[in-house]
């Protein structure tokens, strides 16, 4: 075995490599934001003013990053999260200018409404429960809304059931049928979100999110969850988070012809740079390891907040 493991022979025989065009940079903006606000929890990650949106979609492309996924933070919250379906909404100007900065840069909008609630819940209420029907109604008028905007994939991440099929509809009613659905298809109610809560602005005031994501013991239940999704016209699914369940990602893509995404969300990003800050590790070699073992697990495209610094090595 070790003829083909020297050193000049290693790159003939790599099975896994990590390539630019499958890596996907989620970023935030603040409506309230005046200059980039760095975000504690998460070293090197920011909240970003719109006047930066032209600025940071000129970075990315700058860096090899060629596709980024919105998150926004409104002016203000209510229980319905109309600021999230606002003709001139945080995410639908962010939207409307980085594609005007770089047109070719592929926006992915996050399609959910718990960023915009003033509860922090992924949907309307009904009392303490999630009203699931009343919650697609708003999700079809985000999903639409952020369409309009321009942008080039919507990504529903509310777990609501029947959402991708509600939002199939209301798109192509709406004339935008070529806008595909990268669907959170397997969303679990992970811990591993606290940092992403600081982010986005996104706690809830009360109870939690275990009626709607997904139990992390349920391996057969995640299956069923992107199956579902598949059959209302997903044409992309995603397991988030990823590191945790590659078990889940592996599965998912055995079971599904379609293109699989995995989101290495802010609790692992936030591991490793605590982990490298404090030098237990090595910090660049143990992103790259991460990174293949999601590539290798099935992932067809990675969605990492270390997007930008790893398609700048890779240059």
């Amino acid at each position: 075995m070790r003829r083909l493991r020297q050193n000049n022979l290693q790159p003939m025989f790599k099975e896994t490599r990590i390539v630019k065009d499958e890596l996907i940079m989620p970023l935030f903006f603040d409506y309230n934001a005046t200059s980039p606000v760095p975000i504690k929890s998460m070293p090197g990650q920011f909240r970003y003013p719109l006047s930066y949106a032209e600025k940071v979609a000129k970075e990315m492309k700058e860096a090899g990053v060629h596709s980024v996924l919105l998150f926004g933070i409104p002016k203000t919250k209510d229980p319905d999260a109309s600021g999230a379906f606002s003709e001139d909404g945080i995410v639908q100007e962010a939207i409307r200018r980085m594609k005007a900065a770089v047109p070719d840069l592929v926006v992915i909008a996050d399609t959910c409404a718990c960023e915009y609630t003033s509860h922090g819940h992924c949907g309307i209420l009904c009392g303490t429960e999630l009203d699931n029907d009343a919650s697609l109604i708003l999700i079809e008028k985000i999903a639409v809304s952020q369409a309009a905007a321009g942008a080039d994939i919507i990504a529903p991440s509310c777990m609501l059931d029947g959402q991708v099929g509600a939002i199939r509809e209301a798109l192509d009613e709406a004339g935008f049928s070529n806008t595909p659905i990268m669907s959170y298809s397997t969303k679990f109610a992970s811990s591993l979100y606290g940092p992403f809560r600081e982010a986005a602005d996104s706690g809830f005031q009360f109870g939690d999110r275990t009626t709607y994501q997904m139990s992390p013991a349920n391996r057969r239940e995640a299956i069923r969850e992107s199956y579902l999704d598949e059959m209302e016209g997903a044409d992309i699914l995603m397991v988030k988070p990823a590191g945790f369940y590659l078990d889940i990602l592996r599965d998912v893509r055995d079971a599904s012809d379609l293109p699989v995404a995995a989101y290495q969300v802010s609790g692992e990003y936030s591991m490793i740079k605590a982990a490298g800050a404090n030098g237990w590790i090595n910090e660049n070699k143990v992103i790259m390891e991460s990174l293949l073992s999601i590539k290798r697990a099935g992932a067809d495209l990675i969605i990492t907040y270390f997007a930008k610094e790893v398609a700048e090595h890779l240059k």
